[in-house]
């Protein structure tokens, strides 16, 4: 209900700008207090062009959301006139053909972000909008970070040698997304992936599974899951408004479900040694200050370490070859 307290510092930014249309809140704070503040959250809104409405019995919103579901809406002044015009606008935007929000949110070209460590995995990043903290852990962990864009095929993808792929989060439901199954589908069992949140859902997808929508989308940081087999439960972060259906897994005998909420029992993560992939719903952020989540561990133990010190040793010759030429 109180945004704006902390401020705003660049070193937290998650993406190169602000994607949200709007914001609704409770009551902006008038003063910022945090020592590694770099701005107050009104010029940050100001500078990323997005508008927000506040006085807003936001407890009441969130009820009225609980009951009828997830639902469109509009912020407009309050000389904007009739209720039932601005309703009208809502109606025309959804009639509009599906949105097509990949295509900005991912690199245009692919992009080196890191250089593997000695002897670290070199990863391809289908780039679906992939935050930054998650580069960070793989950063981390001595991975070479290449973003692909979006329309990147698994041809291209695989003539690259990379040691595995990630299909990154991003907008779900986008007209982008069938092009992007066909390349997931192409690359299943023949390189490890890791998908995370869209790219859960679109490996789900790639399956053959199908997508539900759900009433009231996951979107928040405390989502308990836990393994089936296990009375251990974690707390995880999500956001997401579509689930793989339950059903449409049937038959798929080598795809294993790993974790379920354990709130609705969806499915939060899949893996197939087979297909060589793994793929989390809820988004695998740092359990702390420069820590790793275990999913890019346990994905990374997917990648043959055979390749990897095969490459590693063709990288140094190749550096002796151009040590000798010089």
């Amino acid at each position: 209900p109180l945004i704006g307290n902390y401020g705003v510092a660049d070193k937290f930014y998650e993406s190169s700008r602000c994607w949200i249309a709007g914001l609704v809140i409770k009551e902006n704070s008038r003063i910022y207090s945090n020592w590694q503040a770099q701005g107050s959250f009104d010029q940050f809104l100001k500078k990323e062009g997005v508008s927000a409405i506040s006085g807003v019995d936001t407890r009441t919103l969130a009820v009225y959301i609980r009951d009828k579901g997830e639902m469109f809406g509009i912020i407009a002044p309050a000389d904007s006139g009739p209720k039932e015009e601005l309703l009208k606008k809502i109606k025309a935007y959804k009639k509009e053909k599906k949105p097509g929000f990949i295509r900005e949110t991912s690199v245009i070209r692919p992009t080196v972000i890191s250089r593997a460590a000695s002897g670290g995995a070199s990863i391809g990043v289908l780039d679906l909008g992939i935050l930054n903290s998650f580069l960070r852990q793989l950063t981390a962990l001595g991975c070479g970070i290449t973003l692909l864009p979006y329309t990147v095929s698994a041809e291209e993808a695989l003539a690259m040698k990379f040691d595995g792929m990630v299909i990154s989060n991003g907008p779900e439901d986008d007209a982008a997304m069938p092009e992007i199954v066909k390349t997931a589908k192409d690359l299943l069992g023949k390189i490890p992936i890791l998908g995370i949140s869209t790219g859960h859902e679109i490996i789900g997808l790639a399956l053959g599974a199908r997508l539900k929508k759900m009433k009231i989308g996951h979107h928040g940081v405390n989502y308990p899951v836990k393994a089936p087999d296990s009375y251990k439960g974690e707390i995880t972060v999500q956001n997401h408004s579509f689930i793989i259906d339950d059903q449409s897994l049937k038959g798929k005998k080598s795809v294993s479900v790993t974790m379920r909420n354990i709130n609705d029992n969806s499915i939060e993560e899949m893996r197939s040694a087979p297909l060589k992939f793994i793929s989390t719903q809820y988004y695998p952020s740092s359990p702390g200050f420069d820590e790793t989540n275990e999913i890019f561990m346990r994905f990374l133990k997917m990648i043959p370490r055979k390749k990897i010190l095969k490459r590693k040793n063709r990288s140094r010759a190749d550096n002796e070859v151009q040590y000798a030429k010089t």
